[in-house]
């Protein structure tokens, strides 16, 4: 991913790395009213994260962000 990716982005992608959460969950957790804080808009349109049939899951490229954060292991 040639941008830096956000922490809090990465917190997201953690949040849904294990498996599929539904929607309403995510987005009671992921949610604000802040303009200028827009975590899961930014998620999807680096393609961290992906909406499907109700469900939010971490996309091959969220993994990877994440296994590149936490470092070798």
């Amino acid at each position: 991913m040639s941008e830096t990716v956000r922490p809090l982005m990465l917190d997201l992608v953690a949040h849904v790395a294990d498996g599929p959460r539904p929607y309403a969950e995510v987005m009671d957790a992921w949610r604000t009213n802040c303009p200028r804080l827009t975590v899961w808009e930014d998620a999807v349109d680096a393609g961290l994260v992906s909406l499907r049939d109700g469900f939010v899951s971490a996309t091959p490229a969220g993994v990877a962000a994440l296994r590149s954060r936490r470092g070798p292991g």
